[in-house]
């Protein structure tokens, strides 16, 4: 995942799902539409009275013409707005005028090209049309450049990605990854669905899976994290569904399950890598949160021991504990 993201532009800050407590782990094209006037239809308005044209009653079908003396252009009294008239409801500009906006996206800083992006992402988008495709390409690139910094307008450009080029998984999963860190849940997971749906990709469970704690759904979550699918997943991704997995067994009360779920991953895994580290601090919060401070306190310390780039507060969170243990 994330290969829509552009490297030359943003670093790779691993983003992953939220942690175990429910926190973040990291802190049609539309034309013109205008309604016509409510007058008549384009000429002058018959004036004729409706009791005659020409001298002779209406009695076409038996029944009198009806027609108000507005004319053919008026409404009639009597009758009820069809489904297709042309009068369009009110409120509807507004509508178009959002949708407008929505496919219109951000406007995207020059220097973005859309070449920043990876050669995986960039054969993706070969199918387009070139104006089209190089469009797509810059609201990609400028939303992987802001997804971290200002996640809301990142997915901005997703939607206005996903306008233009809808069926393309590699725009389904930006949009669901920009949605997720906008904390658009229900959208996030929606697209990602789509997007598993286009190209098969199980690589998205994790962050589905998270999507369906934050909207309360704890169970569809572990459903989920038992797909088995899960263990064909590299360590990084197992990594965070197991995350994810105890934070549901959290949601729901239940910490024991949320710890044997932990201690069956690789917690002393020798690496410094991200998921370890990760893995090490949910299990410390968790024991925590399972009033068992003591063994918190020793696993924040093995923690903060492989986290040389400070991806977490472990350090602080063990002064924390010292002087409540004190």
């Amino acid at each position: 995942m994330e290969a829509w993201k552009a490297p030359n532009v943003m670093a790779d800050n691993n983003r992953s799902p939220r942690s175990s407590d429910g926190r973040s782990s990291d802190g049609r094209s539309s034309g013109s539409n205008t309604p016509r006037s409510s007058g008549s239809r384009g000429g002058k308005p018959d004036t004729r009275s409706s009791s005659s044209r020409g001298g002779k009653p209406d009695t076409r079908g038996g029944k009198p013409d009806s027609r108000s003396s507005s004319g053919r252009g008026g409404k009639r009294e009597d009758r009820p707005a069809r489904k297709d008239d042309w009068r369009r409801p009110p409120g509807e500009q507004l509508s178009r005028t959002e949708d407008q906006a929505r496919y219109d996206g951000p406007e995207i800083p020059e220097e973005i090209t859309g070449r920043e992006l990876d050669r995986s992402v960039t054969a993706q988008l070969k199918g387009l049309p070139e104006k089209l495709a190089l469009r797509v390409a810059r609201h990609l690139a400028a939303a992987g450049l802001l997804i971290d910094t200002d996640p809301t307008t990142a997915y901005q450009h997703t939607l206005a990605a996903r306008a233009r080029a809808a069926r393309l998984a590699v725009v389904r999963e930006a949009c669901g990854e920009a949605a997720y860190a906008a904390g658009e849940y229900a959208e996030a997971l929606s697209e990602l669905r789509a997007a598993k749906r286009i190209n098969g990709s199980t690589a998205y469970l994790p962050i589905m899976s998270d999507c369906e704690r934050a909207l309360g759904r704890p169970e569809r979550a572990l459903a989920l994290a038992k797909s088995p699918a899960v263990a064909n997943f590299d360590p990084p991704t197992k990594a965070e569904m197991t995350i994810v997995e105890a934070g549901a067994r959290r949601d729901l009360g239940e910490y024991d399950a949320a710890l044997r779920t932990l201690e069956n991953a690789p917690l002393n895994n020798k690496t410094r890598a991200t998921w370890v580290v990760r893995l090490r601090y949910t299990y410390a919060d968790t024991l925590l949160a399972a009033g068992r401070p003591h063994d918190a306190l020793e696993w924040f310390h093995r923690t903060e021991a492989i986290d040389g780039d400070e991806t977490t507060d472990a350090a602080t969170r063990a002064t924390t504990i010292e002087k409540t243990l004190d």
